[in-house]
């Protein structure tokens, strides 16, 4: 079994059979995808983590696939009915949908119409008609009378032969897999709103006389209408016109005519056959194969959108940390006052308050001086403020207080405060702050989250950051399974340190167990800090195992062993000794030695166990020893006076930074509390095909305001500067190719749902709009565009 999913997994990666057969092998042994990816490229032939996790997620499908095969085997085995042909069929089954279609007419099921014929002997009648239509069904269904069966009439009779032909005709594989794929390319998927539910579904609008070609309904529109069907407002069919009735003759009824060799020429079983036809499709099959469609339709929309929430997850997760400073953090709030936390260099709370510099207190000289007195006791380095309620007006307090105290040099940021609420009430928080009230816990996050959002951010479920589109319409198993799979190669990407990593940190760690990670927390406080790499055998539960998995992750800054501070596995240290050794250096002296370094000659330490792809990274570790993969820390430069929606303008340049990017474009917080929407075809000067290759959350971008709505709190922006309201009184297509410019007209976007609905969420009571009503032809075709998929 294994040899064939690995030729079957190879051949779907592309990637060398002996490739995949090795990953598999070291996944069962229970080596990590991080830890595989990283230190077992001799093996692999150099699969990097994306590739691992796509080959861990099909082998653990086709697994589930092969068990599924087994089952199947064994059942129809046990009732006497598996033909060698049957059998090669079902194992040549690639999907598990193709498997359950095999398995239909064998299927345990309950006592059906045509089973009760069965049993009656009319199976017989059944196949004779079948077979030859030139037979009078009315005379031949005489011989099959059966009164003490039910079948008294030769009309009973007819039905029941019916009922058989049907249950056949519609379990059969072939014709199932041919049906769905004529649907699948030729359908329209048509939604209509439900009579009586206009008012209280205006959301869902834009559905309400909806109709799409199947095949190319993008993630996020598919997962609005079936929102609006889940909500009793929509309905959802699958057409091949639009004003389809289901009193039309069907082509698929003319599909399953022709694959039983059906035709109507007249013969008097004929017109019997062709209502056995009609039968199957509509009372069999037609509900059928739309609910396996729309399943798919809905799956295939639900991966899409995972794959965009656990992309802009690693963004998050991978921003720029502004390292280890004394960080204030204020969470804003108006009427309940401005939470106020001060964190060392550590991340430790040392100081707390509550300050009112708003309205409606409006203590704008009491919460001055307490800011500054916690600032000079401290020396604050950084002031983190949430971007929640009230963040404008706190930020512009805090930038007026910073101005009278020039001989100071504290910076201030605006961050996403997106799940610091889920933290500061959670059983974590309360462990670590038993005493410290829930608001003053958000506070310590968002100032963490500055100095390292990483290190933060895996203390909070990945489903409660927000930055996915529909992620509460998804299946959450294989989000939770995707978004913890982020969080752990971004973690192991990084790398921990092992004396000041949280416990919640250590667990994210390749091979470490939330036990685990405890008992080193524990072990740390109650011994000192980890001198070396190699104390980590005195924890309890590290197994020899574990420790291979974790140790090369896991860093000792400043400890008796210089290399236990950079990613070069402890069962790599002889190799590095050996190369220092033959050069007369000491080992210490290698670190950053560049020039000595890129010199090695990397070939000559090849062995059977060590590769060359593990010796040159190992050199390449040693130049920059524990090197951080995140970019530098750098921020977006909030425009003064514009701190509403009300104060922006057409026209207006903007810096920003990018809270999400979905399918259709990118949002952008420009400090207004309501993200603007850079639609995919504002995004740059050609044509975008994926959003992802032009912005990624965290970015820091420059916008220009191409439409505000106040009323819906939706703002309209783009990146191509060169766009402006009053040249958009002219065709976009006299500015752009024609094919750019049709394709930027087609595209269409969604508003995903707001903060309040926990969806497309970038920081507490701040919704995600998309754009308004701009004047211009660009414009109201970039308006027209969003409008058409208001999803919720």
């Amino acid at each position: 079994m294994t040899a064939s999913i690995a030729a079957r997994i190879a051949d779907e990666l592309a990637i060398d059979q002996k490739q995949a057969a090795a990953a598999i092998s070291l996944l069962d042994e229970g080596a990590t995808v991080p830890f595989i990816s990283r230190y077992r490229k001799e093996l692999t032939g150099g699969l990097d983590d994306t590739q691992m996790r796509l080959l861990e997620e099909r082998l653990r499908y086709l697994r589930e696939l092969w068990e599924r095969r087994d089952s199947i085997l064994g059942s129809i085995g046990d009732q006497g009915k598996l033909t060698p042909e049957l059998e090669a069929s079902i194992r040549a089954a690639d999907t598990k949908s193709r498997l359950e279609d095999l398995y239909l007419p064998y299927k345990p099921k309950r006592r059906t119409k045509a089973l009760i014929a069965r049993e009656a002997g009319l199976e017989p009648l059944a196949d004779a008609l079948l077979a030859n239509p030139e037979l009078v069904p009315e005379v031949e269904a005489e011989a099959f009378l059966n009164a003490d069966e039910g079948f008294d009439s030769s009309k009973a009779v007819l039905d029941g032969a019916k009922q058989i032909l049907m249950e056949r005709f519609a379990e059969d594989a072939n014709l199932l897999d041919r049906l769905r794929q004529f649907l699948g390319a030729e359908g329209l998927l048509a939604a209509r709103v439900i009579s009586g539910k206009e008012k209280e579904g205006a959301k869902f609008s834009d559905y309400f006389e909806h109709t799409e070609a199947l095949r190319s309904v993008p993630s996020h529109r598919a997962l609005a209408m079936f929102r609006g069907r889940n909500e009793g407002i929509l309905t959802l069919d699958i057409r091949l016109t639009p004003e389809e009735s289901s009193s039309d003759a069907h082509p698929c009824q003319s599909m399953i005519a022709a694959y039983w060799k059906i035709d109507d020429r007249g013969r008097p079983a004929d017109k019997w056959l062709a209502e056995v036809v009609r039968w199957t499709w509509s009372v069999k099959l037609a509900s059928h194969i739309q609910s396996d469609l729309l399943m798919q339709l809905r799956e295939n929309a639900e991966a899409e959108a995972i794959k965009v929430f656990a992309s802009n997850l690693k963004d998050l997760l991978l921003a720029a940390p502004a390292g280890p400073k004394v960080t204030m953090g204020l969470d804003p709030g108006l009427r309940t006052g401005v939470k106020v936390a001060v964190v060392d260099a550590t991340g430790k709370l040392v100081d707390q308050g509550t300050i009112y510099p708003t309205p409606p207190q409006n203590k704008t000289r009491e919460a001055a001086a307490t800011l500054m007195t916690m600032i000079r006791r401290h020396s604050v380095e950084l002031i983190s403020i949430g971007n929640g309620t009230g963040s404008r007006e706190t930020d512009r307090f805090v930038a007026d207080v910073l101005s009278e105290h020039p001989d100071l040099s504290v910076q201030r940021v605006v961050v996403n405060e997106a799940g610091a609420s889920i933290y500061s009430a959670s059983e974590l928080a309360a462990r670590e702050f038993p005493d410290v009230d829930v608001t003053i816990r958000g506070a310590v996050s968002i100032a963490r989250r500055l100095q390292d959002p990483l290190a933060e951010l895996v203390k909070i479920d990945p489903q409660s950051i927000g930055v996915g589109q529909y992620q509460h319409d998804v299946s959450q198993l294989q989000l939770g399974r995707q978004l913890n799979a982020v969080v752990e190669d971004c973690v192991n990407a990084v790398g921990v340190d092992i004396n000041t990593a949280s416990g919640p940190l250590l667990t994210r760690v390749s091979g470490l167990s939330q036990r685990i990670a405890e008992n080193i927390v524990a072990l740390r406080d109650s011994q000192g800090p980890f001198s070396t790499r190699k104390a980590l055998m005195n924890v309890s539960g590290m197994g020899a195992k574990t420790y291979q998995q974790s140790a090369g992750f896991l860093r000792v800054m400043d400890g008796e062993n210089p290399l236990d501070a950079s990613a070069v596995h402890p069962e790599s240290y002889g190799l590095v000794e050996e190369i220092a050794k033959e050069n007369g250096r000491e080992l210490r002296s290698l670190i950053g030695d560049g020039p000595f370094l890129r010199a090695v000659n990397a070939e000559k330490y090849v062995t059977d166990v060590v590769g060359l792809p593990t010796i040159k990274d190992i050199l390449g570790e040693l130049e920059k020893p524990g090197r951080d993969p995140r970019p530098e820390f750098k921020t977006a430069k909030l425009q003064a006076g514009v701190e509403k929606i009300t104060d922006l303008k057409p026209d207006m340049v903007l810096e920003g930074t990018v809270t999400n990017v979905t399918s259709f474009g990118a949002f952008v917080d420009v400090g207004v509390h309501q993200d603007g929407l850079v639609h995919i075809s504002a995004m740059a000067e050609k044509f975008v095909k994926d959003p992802r290759d032009v912005a990624k959350a965290g970015d820091i971008v420059t916008v220009k305001v191409m439409s505000i709505d106040v009323e819906r709190k939706r703002v309209g922006l783009s990146m191509r500067l060169s766009d402006s309201a009053e040249d958009s009184q002219q065709d976009p297509g006299q500015r752009r190719s024609r094919p750019e410019a049709k394709r930027s007209h087609d595209k269409k976007a969604t508003d995903t749902s707001g903060r309040q609905g926990r969806e497309n969420t970038n920081g507490r009571g701040r919704s995600s709009p998309g754009a308004g009503k701009p004047a211009g032809a660009f414009a109201n075709a970039f308006a027209k565009a969003l409008k058409n998929d208001q999803g919720s």
